[in-house]
Order: C-alpha cells, then sequence, then structure tokens
C-alpha cells in the first residue's frame, strides 16, 4: 500500500514538474530569442533524460546490466510510439522537418550503431565501444551548441503585455530548475515503487527494463510533451522525444557502459530493430503533409501494444 501512494506521489511531482519546466524553458527560449524546438531538444530532453540515466548507472554500479540497457531501448520505444502517438491523438503534431530531419536520423543512426557494435562485440558490450558513444555525444553536443548560437532569430520577440507578464530572468531559471528536480524526483519515485512491486511477481530483469522501468523512467517525457501539446508546444513535445532518445542511447548507455561493461544479450537485439524500425515509421510520418496525424498517433500507439503483448507472451 505504501508503495502504491509514493507510486501516486511520483505522477503529482511528475506532472507538476512537467508544467513548471515547460513554462520555464519556452520563456527562457523567448528570453534570448532562441526557436523553441532546440529548447526541446537541449535542456528539456537533458531534464526529462535524467531518471534513466540515474536508473541506468545505479544497475551499472550494482552488476544489473540487462537492466541498465533494456532500460534505455525500451524507454526509447516508450518515447517514440506511445508518447508521440499519444500526444498525437490529442492533437495533431505540426513537424517543422526541416529542423527535426538531421536530430532524426542522427537518433536512427545512434540505434544502428549500438547493433553494429554488438555485432562486432559479442554480447559483452566493451568499455572502449561505450566511450566512443560518449565521444560521439560530445561532438554532437558542440555541434547543437553552435546550431543553438546560429539560430538566435531577432523575429522571435515579446508584445508589451507579454513582457510586463514575463517574470525576471533569474526567477525562470529558478523555476526551470525546481521543475527539472520535480520531474526527476517525481520519475525516480514512481519507478522505484513500480519495480519493487513488479519485483515481487518474479518478472525477469528484461522484461522489467522494457516495461515497467522503461515506462517510468519515460513518465517525464509523457508529462512534458503532454503539457507542451496542450501549450500548442509542439516542437518541444516532438524536440523533447528525439533529443531525449539521443541522451539515452549516447550519454546514459556510454556513461553506464563505461563504469561496467554492458551484456546485450540476443533479446535485446529484436527490442533495438523495433527501436529503428519505428523511428523510420515515425519520420515517415513526419514527412508527409510536414505533421503527425491523429490517425498516425492512433497506429504508432497501437504499434506499442503489439510489441508489449509480444515481450509479455513470450515471457
Amino acid at each position: 500500500m505504501l508503495e502504491v501512494l509514493l507510486l501516486i506521489l511520483g505522477f503529482i511531482l511528475l506532472i507538476k514538474g512537467a508544467d513548471a519546466f515547460v513554462n520555464s524553458s519556452v520563456g527562457i527560449a523567448k528570453r534570448f530569442k532562441i526557436p523553441s524546438v532546440i529548447i526541446g531538444l537541449t535542456v528539456v530532453a537533458f531534464g526529462t533524460s535524467a531518471p534513466e540515466m540515474v536508473v541506468s548507472i545505479t544497475a551499472s554500479v550494482r552488476g544489473s546490466n540487462a537492466l541498465a540497457i533494456s532500460n534505455v531501448i525500451g524507454s526509447n520505444i516508450v518515447n517514440l510510439l506511445f508518447v508521440v502517438g499519444l500526444c498525437a491523438m490529442i492533437k495533431s503534431m505540426r513537424v517543422k522537418i526541416h529542423e527535426l530531419a538531421k536530430d532524426f536520423w542522427f537518433s536512427i543512426l545512434a540505434a544502428a550503431l549500438l547493433l553494429g557494435i554488438r555485432f562486432f562485440s559479442g554480447e559483452t558490450f566493451p568499455r572502449m565501444g561505450s566511450a566512443a558513444l560518449l565521444v560521439i555525444f560530445i561532438i554532437y553536443m558542440v555541434i547543437l551548441i553552435r546550431q543553438t548560437l546560429k539560430s538566435k532569430n531577432p523575429e522571435i520577440t515579446e508584445s508589451g503585455e507579454e513582457a510586463k507578464k514575463q517574470r525576471p530572468l533569474p526567477v525562470i531559471i529558478l523555476l526551470t530548475v525546481l521543475g527539472c528536480a520535480a520531474v526527476v524526483a517525481g520519475g525516480q519515485l514512481a519507478v522505484d515503487s513500480a519495480v519493487k512491486i513488479a519485483a515481487a511477481i518474479g518478472i525477469s530483469e528484461r522484461i522489467i527494463g522494457l516495461t515497467i522501468v522503461a515506462i517510468g523512467t519515460s513518465l517525464p517525457e509523457l508529462a512534458t510533451s503532454l503539457v507542451a501539446c496542450k501549450k500548442c508546444e509542439t516542437d518541444i513535445a516532438l524536440g523533447n522525444v528525439i533529443g531525449s532518445n539521443i541522451f539515452n542511447l549516447l550519454l546514459v548507455l556510454g556513461s553506464a557502459g563505461v563504469i561496467s561493461p554492458l551484456v546485450f544479450d540476443k533479446e535485446l537485439i529484436f527490442d533495438t530493430v523495433v527501436l529503428i524500425a519505428g523511428s523510420l515509421i515515425v519520420l515517415l510520418f513526419s514527412y508527409t503533409r510536414k505533421r503527425i496525424t491523429r490517425g498516425e498517433g492512433t497506429v504508432m500507439v497501437l504499434m506499442y501494444a503489439v510489441y508489449m503483448t509480444f515481450i509479455m507472451w513470450k515471457i
């Protein structure tokens, strides 16, 4: 009963934290004349990827390597198919594909690189492979920061009324930090409670990572993206998911793998292929009509339901 109450408390922290986080992030974007999509790919993506990092690094330190990697792959599948699909079902998502295409393709290549290293190294993912992921992530961030600096748009201005309503910059930054902290704390609390409930049932480490833990660590992305869609900030909603998936594959797995070599078993190859295939389908949806429609969102959620049914059936 205590774990159920903690789970509910975690959800409350997630929703309230996401609301404050999106509001303050949009405020920062307008204050520095930076497009919302860039904020989604960086600040918001990093904040919502923190639970995956905490869980995967903790699992790696404790020797639960299957949980460390299945958490990331499962979370990315949840983000891509369920989170984006659900957002599109609620409100058709306009996609600025010319701004997101490079990052979208990069997330697909990162997943493909993971498979490539697995095929060359075998089940044990070497520390050198993890270090390579970290190096690629650093290069990606340098390029993204340079892109951000070039993307400052003098045409993004606030009306006189909006300027009056805007809080002072130190307050906005404080709200961003507090919102991010609430999201991370809520996600961690929800995951801890869910894992304890699931472990009592006797579910395997890989299945726990792909289901309960993956869904739990994706709650920040879900909460943040839903709030962003509600506020008609679909750029942040989609940019958040793409950026978060890149952070998970490169930064989270890279960090966890450097601490302790990861175990990448045969079953996880299938899950990674599902992630790549799902990414290509969502990318195709994004190119058509430059938006993800309610119908396409429904298809994405159904794809996730089929995937979940399949892996639960295989237990």
